[in-house]
């Protein structure tokens, strides 16, 4: 994880404004139920009427009010109130709150909690209910002998109790109510608003639309606001995920391009291009998951929480239900599929690696009938993968209905317990149902966290793999302060001593190697297979660094020049031709793009490749596919030849070049190539004793060990090794020829 988070280090700025604009779609989200709640509560229930207090009452209705008001509080009621100018369809006298007391939320809170329970009472006594009822007929049976009792009314007779015993009866009334919920009462209290409204002719059904209708139109704002979070989120995550994707892509292509083949040996090609492609995007498509909805998530549970425990927090108990449930059955399913996530990845690997194999040797495998094979090769890697992705996907699929079953039995549940509480007056409809969308939210939050984490091993699998390339220690680089290769220097190479160990291996492929390349010269280098010819010359461009020894070009240690300045000096042609995707003048001026056509014309002629180019009907800007597929082994090797010659470079390094080439064509190249190279340093790998038969110093290795070294005809004299070869290659009569020349020269 923490591998995945430093991928975005540089996308800081922007992750910070996806968190800020994520925090503006959580409150657009989390208020929607607020207002549906309202909506329900206050829009419908108590008909838009939202004031604890009457702006504007009747004065009788006030006096009637004052009734049920203890005594030693009335009189902070009367001063809140005074006479209306304003002009009612109403004939008696209206009361209107001072603009004092409004603007006093303290004031207001007192006048509130004095008029909430007799406004209550009072609505109860205007409508009837079951409970004043009651005490209207205690009233009435208690005052049974006061003359006319039956023709009054219950402000009458309450009027006729005096304050004492209106104390007493209020008191009795109160200790009824304390078990009834502040939101009973405040719902109880804009009733009577709304009737107090009603009796001095305000219009409460357009109070009462427009709450509904502006209540709605925030509700509007807010969606609109939300959505726009939603989809700036999006883009944003969307260009940091692909931003993060590109620079991957981009350091891993830099950082392989100067491995060494040490680095090549650790990391198959197969593995590598599976981390460039496959790994990255695993871990671009989870970096936007990771900012649309992980970061998300937990603002959305917090925000969730915190607005659950200002609705009802009787119910809270249920939202701690349900986690728990939700991290039981992910936690059984992390058990169960996370080491198959780290699986995928390598079985991935395989099957790039089968394929690779399976589609650069069809030729091969087509020629020995292989087909069956390699089929049921490709098969066990496709149905190995196919299997392990079934296995985690069917685990994921398994989930989903758990979730969305364990979601509607919280509802339910919800559903159950706030019926009961509405039924006690301990909870509004309202309420229970902003509890439920709140609960959903918090659910759905923790849901998104626990599928993302699902899919985090095998996104951080890949981060650990990509992470292994970008932070691997190459075992060639340049020094902090470089030498410079002299200018006036002509390319002299000297191996002093120089031995070589691969990474890893017990024994030394090279031992003790000293010799002496000159300029105008040419050096050749034969043996038999595996005795460390290639390896040899692969140490000059430092393919690989020597492991004892030194290796110096004109006086300066290799190691101690920069790598691109040392190839620079360089005209290499690998063991196996190499070419790229373009054209035939792409590729032979590769190594100097600025050259001309007639640099380029004499590279191809000096190679012996204008032959087959001037054949071709677009000449020189005839197509090369991927790889030179398109042209032939020894057209390849002629291009790739001409491509170091047309470079002007001080040396010439030949890794066995000229095998797909024959007698005649490679005798000519080899004819021109001296005109050529004749004031450069010539290093050639080869087999042939043909290629090699006129070089001016001629070393031969066996076993990692220089066994000789001298010219043609002094081999064939002084080295048992060199005279086994060239017999193996060369007629009796030739050997015999070169020995008399030997012998002659010798005598001389």
């Amino acid at each position: 994880m923490g591998k995945l988070f430093k991928f975005l280090k540089p996308y800081a700025a922007a992750v910070a404004a996806i968190i800020c604009i994520l925090v503006v779609q959580a409150y657009c989200d989390l208020s929607l139920p607020t207002y549906t709640s309202d909506i329900v509560n206050v829009g419908i229930q108590q008909g838009g009427i939202d004031e604890a207090l009457p702006d504007t009452i009747s004065k009788k209705d006030l006096n009637h009010l004052l009734l049920l008001v203890p005594s030693d509080r009335q009189k902070i009621v009367k001063n809140a109130y005074t006479e209306s100018v304003e002009k009612y369809d109403y004939n008696g006298t209206v009361m209107e709150l001072k603009a004092s007391v409004k603007e006093d939320k303290k004031k207001v809170d007192r006048l509130s909690e004095i008029l909430g329970k007799p406004m209550l009472m009072a609505a109860g006594f205007d409508s009837g209910s079951e409970m004043t009822q009651k005490i209207e007929e205690q009233m009435r049976t208690q005052m049974s002998g006061i003359p006319n009792v039956d023709k009054m009314d219950i402000y009458d007779m309450l009027e006729f109790m005096g304050a004492e015993g209106r104390n007493a009866l209020i008191g009795q009334m109160d200790q009824q109510m304390d078990s009834m919920q502040d939101s009973i009462i405040a719902q109880a209290a804009a009733g009577y608003i709304k009737d107090a409204y009603t009796h001095i002719g305000i219009d409460t059904d357009q109070i009462e639309t427009t709450y509904i209708l502006h209540t709605g139109a925030k509700m509007l704002a807010l969606a609109f606001l939300g959505m726009a979070a939603s989809i700036l989120v999006g883009l944003l995550a969307s260009r940091v995920g692909a931003g993060v994707g590109r620079r991957l892509r981009e350091n891993v292509f830099r950082k392989v391009v100067v491995f060494s083949n040490a680095e090549f040996d650790k990391f198959s090609t197969a593995s590598l291009i599976t981390r460039s492609t496959n790994d990255i995007q695993q871990i671009q498509l989870l970096l936007v998951m990771i900012l649309r909805m992980v970061l998300y998530a937990p603002i959305m549970a917090i925000g969730g929480i915190w607005k659950v425990f200002h609705t009802n927090v009787d119910m809270s108990w249920i939202i701690g239900l349900a986690v728990a449930v939700i991290i039981v059955i992910v936690g059984f399913l992390f058990l169960v599929v996370m080491q198959k996530f780290k699986l995928i990845q390598n079985q991935v690997d395989k099957l790039n690696l089968v394929s690779r194999e399976i589609l650069t040797g069809l030729s091969v495998i087509r020629a020995f009938g292989t087909q069956k094979y390699e089929e049921e090769r490709f098969d066990d890697a496709n149905k190995a993968l196919t299997k392990t992705n079934l296995f985690v996907n069917r685990a994921m699929t398994f989930m989903m209905p758990l979730m969305m079953f364990v979601m509607n039995s919280i509802a339910v549940l919800i559903v159950w317990v706030g019926g009961h509480s509405i039924n006690d007056g301990a909870m509004q409809v309202g309420d229970m149902m902003a509890f439920i969308q709140y609960t959903m939210q918090i659910i759905m939050a923790f849901l998104m966290i626990c599928m993302i984490s699902v899919m985090l091993p095998r996104a951080a699998v890949s981060a650990g793999r990509v992470d292994e390339v970008l932070t691997s220690e190459t075992m060639i680089h340049d020094p902090k302060n470089p030498s410079h290769i002299p200018e006036e220097g002509k390319g002299k190479i000297v191996f002093d001593h120089v031995s070589f160990r691969y990474p890893g291996a017990e024994e030394d492929v090279l031992h003790d190697i000293s010799f002496t390349a000159e300029p105008g010269k040419t050096t050749a280098f034969i043996g038999s297979t595996g005795c460390g010819k290639s390896t040899l010359v692969n140490l000059i461009p430092r393919f690989y660094d020597v492991t004892d020894g030194k290796i110096t070009i004109d006086g300066k240690d290799i190691r101690n020049v920069s790598q691109h300045e040392l190839r620079e000096k360089l005209g290499y042609v690998p063991q196996k031709a190499v070419l790229f995707s373009g054209d035939i003048a792409s590729n032979i001026l590769y190594g100097n793009p600025d050259g001309s056509e007639a640099e380029m014309t004499e590279a191809a002629t000096i190679a012996q490749a204008t032959e087959f180019i001037e054949q071709k009907k677009k000449k020189y800007k005839s197509t090369i596919s991927q790889g030179g597929s398109n042209v032939s082994g020894g057209q390849k090797q002629r291009l790739s030849i001409a491509r170091a010659i047309a470079k002007h470079p001080d040396i010439y390094i030949f890794d066995d070049s000229f095998s797909a080439l024959d007698y005649k064509t490679d005798a000519t190249l080899r004819a021109k190539l001296k005109e050529k190279t004749s004031e450069s340093t010539v290093m050639i790998v080869a087999q042939r004793i043909s290629t090699i038969l006129h070089a001016d110093q001629i070393i031969v290795l066996d076993d990692g060990q220089i066994v000789g070294k001298g010219t043609h005809k002094e081999l064939l004299k002084n080295c048992e090794a060199y005279y086994q070869i060239a017999s193996s290659q060369l007629s009796e009569n030739e050997l015999e020829e070169d020995l008399k020349e030997v012998e002659s020269y010798v005598k001389r």
